[in-house]
């Protein structure tokens, strides 16, 4: 990505290598290959260097959009102060200050982070849980027939891991800390690592 320089000041940002036309004289776009950094800087044409220091994590925040400036020979590329995004739940407003409501008359909800991992939370230990619904459903239409206790062990357990995990998300206190109970990282050692998550993880069915 380059930019196109003029009085120092950044006139074009150059997405692709193009042929270009820099007063009266036209450019080939083999330029961007053939030339050296200092040929091209000598016709206004800058390579761009990103400073992506500020940039964080989409899931957890909203950057801003990349801002381009020239100065001391370079141009750079930087975003400004990221934004986190919505933690709790927010209730909705009409511009008069009263409750945006649904064609039901329910108060419309924004979800917030919290929400939107508890609710991918549910539908996994659901999705654990659906295959041995018929171990349950089984036991209740045949009297003589009980369930494995290996499977019992198993639904019990994905449901107090969910409960588990809810809480821990209930109880980050910023998007930093949320993010952190999804942070892999090496509980082990470097000949054998072993990589967890604050969050944890739901147990597996054996039998």
């Amino acid at each position: 990505m380059y930019a196109l320089v003029k009085d120092n000041s950044i006139e074009k940002i150059i997405n692709n290598p193009k042929a270009m036309t820099i007063g009266d004289v036209q450019y080939p776009a083999k330029i961007f290959q053939l030339w050296s950094q200092d040929e091209l800087n000598a016709i206004g044409i800058y390579e761009i260097i990103f400073d992506n220091s500020n940039k964080k994590d989409e899931e957890y925040y909203i950057n801003t959009d990349q801002s381009f400036n020239y100065a001391d020979g370079q141009v750079t590329a930087s975003y400004g102060s990221a934004t986190p995004k919505l933690l709790e739940d927010r209730n909705n407003t009409n511009e008069d200050g009263s409750p945006m409501l649904d064609d039901k008359g329910n108060q419309v909800v924004t979800k917030g982070l919290k929400s939107q991992k508890k609710d991918i939370i549910k539908n996994q230990a659901s999705a654990l849980l659906t295959p041995t619904d018929w171990y349950v459903l089984k036991a209740t239409d045949v009297a003589e027939y009980s369930v494995p206790s290996a499977v019992s062990t198993f639904r019990a357990d994905v449901r107090a891991k969910s409960n588990e995990m809810e809480t821990a998300i209930d109880n980050a206190s910023d998007v930093d800390a949320l993010a952190t109970l999804y942070t892999y990282v090496n509980t082990g050692t470097e000949e054998n690592p072993v990589f967890e998550r604050p969050l944890g993880e739901f147990p597996t069915l054996e039998i």
